[in-house]
């Protein structure tokens, strides 16, 4: 696409002595600008970092012992007592509380692992397992089989041929009027 100024035709610019002192002029004075520009940002960047070392002291120096003096005086104790109390809760109630779980989980697995190997836990102790029924199977079974006798005899007694609890053959006569 063409110079939309020049009526169809391309030709070479060209400037008069006097527009081209002035386009140097300005390349100049826009290059010692940026150069000031340079300058000027490398300053500021060495006032920043200053600025940041000092900041550092002040904290060092000012607000660091003030808020360790505030810190001791008022925060210290009451975080001493938070931590007193959560020392007892854990070591009065939470210990105790997981312990126990614990030795119950183990004593389970105590029990468990003694069927396994075919004995009985005993106050603590790995006995031989018993073989055969115990004393509390043969009174089961003995009370089992009597009520079991008892129940056939009543269903006997009501079944019994009887005499009595027979309807007689005989037709029930009207009654007279």
């Amino acid at each position: 696409m063409g110079n939309p100024y020049s009526n169809g035709q391309e030709s070479i610019v060209s400037l008069s002595r006097k527009r081209k002192k002035e386009l140097r002029r300005l390349q100049k004075d826009a290059n010692q600008l940026w150069e000031n520009q340079q300058v000027l940002v490398g300053h500021a960047a060495e006032v920043a970092r200053e600025a940041g070392r000092q900041l550092g002291k002040l904290n060092r120096e000012q607000v660091v012992p003030v808020v360790q003096d505030t810190y001791n005086r008022r925060l210290a104790p009451v975080v001493d007592r938070g931590v007193k109390m959560g020392k007892h809760v854990v070591d009065d109630k939470v210990v105790p509380i997981v312990g126990g779980v614990v030795g119950t989980a183990l004593t389970a697995w105590d029990v468990a692992n003694a069927k396994r190997h075919g004995l009985t836990v005993h106050a603590r102790k790995a006995v031989p397992e018993k073989k055969g029924p115990g004393l509390g199977s043969i009174v089961a079974i003995i009370l089992g089989a009597a009520a079991a006798a008892g129940v056939l005899y009543a269903a006997w007694q009501a079944l019994r041929a009887d005499d009595e609890l027979w309807v007689a053959d005989d037709p029930l006569a009207a009654p007279d009027a």
